[in-house]
């Protein structure tokens, strides 16, 4: 029996607006993992815009990661403007960029995973269902308002809530351990001179005010930083 054949689109910034409202992030390896499993997957194309005056971009080091491991990463320049109250914002859709390539891919796979809620998809849906091809929209009805328009969730084959998969494509923190941290330890207190035993011929009843007044160094304990300066990570520049 041949293997389903399967293509996934990611509409980058619809499916991290939906992750990050429902409070976690997602592991594009894991993610890749989960919806290749028991098939064939043809492509895993995700779609960006990326500001390109900008000195760093958050997007750049996950745009070039997915490129070097198995996503077919579709980007292109984001569109900035001033909104009426005086804002300045940044427009980057890709719908156009997926319907092109769904389309163009419609022959050689069995089912379309689209992860967007975007309701201008519904008519890519049906385009696909056309032609054969089965189509399921990841997204969330979960947050307020829901991501996923309910146009999409009527037109699509089956509908998978983002927060239902969370547990398989999450990216999971290193836990950290219990123990407390080790003290840290002061300099080591300064020794003091061993006494020099006397001369047996030397006079035993010498009068204390000939002996030297300056007695051996204080002792340093652990504790005593009172001369030190201490900065904060955040303090420095």
């Amino acid at each position: 029996m041949q293997a389903v054949r399967r293509a996934l689109f990611i509409d980058g910034s619809n499916l991290y607006a939906a992750a990050k409202n429902l409070g976690f992030d997602i592991d594009y390896r894991k993610l890749k993992h989960f919806f290749e499993t028991g098939c064939w997957l043809v492509r895993a194309y995700y779609y960006t815009a990326i500001v390109e005056d900008q000195e760093y971009s958050p997007v750049r080091p996950l745009a070039d990661w997915l490129d070097y491991n198995g996503f077919t990463l579709v980007s292109k320049p984001a569109k900035e403007f001033v909104d009426a109250t005086g804002r300045r914002r940044v427009r980057g859709k890709m719908d156009v960029e997926i319907a092109v390539d769904a389309l163009a891919l419609a022959d050689n796979i069995d089912h379309m995973i689209l992860m967007s809620g975007d309701g201008d998809f519904r008519r890519l849906i049906e385009a696909m269902q056309a032609k054969g091809v089965k189509v399921t929209v990841v997204s969330t009805i979960r947050t307020s308002p829901p991501m996923a328009a309910d146009e999409v969730r009527r037109q699509a084959d089956e509908f998978l809530d983002l927060l239902d998969i969370a547990p398989e494509i999450e990216r999971r923190m290193p836990e950290r351990t219990n123990e407390s941290p080790r003290p840290m330890r002061g300099p080591e207190p300064r020794r003091t001179p061993a006494t020099v035993p006397k001369n047996e011929d030397e006079d035993e009843d010498q009068d204390e005010d000939e002996r030297s007044d300056a007695g051996p160094a204080p002792v340093r304990g652990p504790g005593d930083y009172r001369n030190q300066t201490f900065y904060d990570d955040d303090d420095e520049s």
